[in-house]
């Protein structure tokens, strides 16, 4: 599968649902197999104020569909965009837990100079998360092909959760989190790689393709 993710961030003052409307008629009609165009939920960090998340089976009908999605975030109601275009497909839990109602994902960025076997170890200790929280119908890590924004992204690790109290709660507060993934993060902690801001964003899901 080829994902494409947009944090549309808007001006101050500036209403979403005409942008929505559009977006949401394009996402319909873009061939995706999944599509999420959604306002975000409170709590988001650097995660805009539209969430567009599209699954396409290859990378054409994406190249098909681009220009049209780029002619409607040339609007001067969108003042930046945060993206990732990645290859990759969601792991299910497929019985004993709840069906996705809220998406979440996140865009970091590890340092140029980390080293290989290093990420690796990065990556399987997030790959660790979904089985420990039960919250998490839904998963997928990926790395990042194509970064737009703030940074340039490098990876993409992505959830689909319970309900945003299973986001909030069991997931940011388990201790395999604090334990085992923080370190990565936290500047202060001489194993941190991740550089930049993170992108953390979550919406309902309402698929629409």
């Amino acid at each position: 599968m080829f994902n494409v993710t947009r944090l549309i961030h808007l001006a101050p003052g500036a209403g979403p649902d005409a942008l929505l409307a559009e977006l949401r008629a394009a996402a319909h009609l873009s061939g995706a197999t999944r599509a999420l165009v959604e306002p975000t939920l409170p709590g988001v960090r650097n995660g805009g104020d539209i969430l567009l998340h599209l699954r396409f089976t290859g990378s054409a009908a994406w190249t098909a569909a681009a220009p049209q999605f780029a002619a409607m975030l040339d609007n001067p109601s969108v003042v930046h965009v945060d993206g990732a275009e990645y290859s990759g497909e969601m792991n299910r839990f497929e019985t004993e837990r709840q069906p996705g109602t809220v998406y979440r994902t996140l865009l970091l960025r590890v340092a140029d100079d980390t080293a290989d076997a290093v990420a690796e170890r990065f990556e399987a200790d997030l790959r660790l998360l979904p089985r420990y929280v039960h919250t998490i119908s839904a998963w997928q890590l990926s790395r990042v092909e194509k970064a737009i924004g703030a940074s340039a992204w490098t990876h993409v690790f992505e959830q689909d959760f319970s309900d945003l109290d299973g986001l909030m709660g069991p997931y940011l507060m388990h201790p395999i989190h604090w334990a085992y993934v923080d370190r990565w993060f936290d500047f202060e902690c001489p194993e941190a790689i991740v550089r930049d801001r993170v992108c953390h964003s979550f919406c309902r899901i309402e698929d629409i393709a």
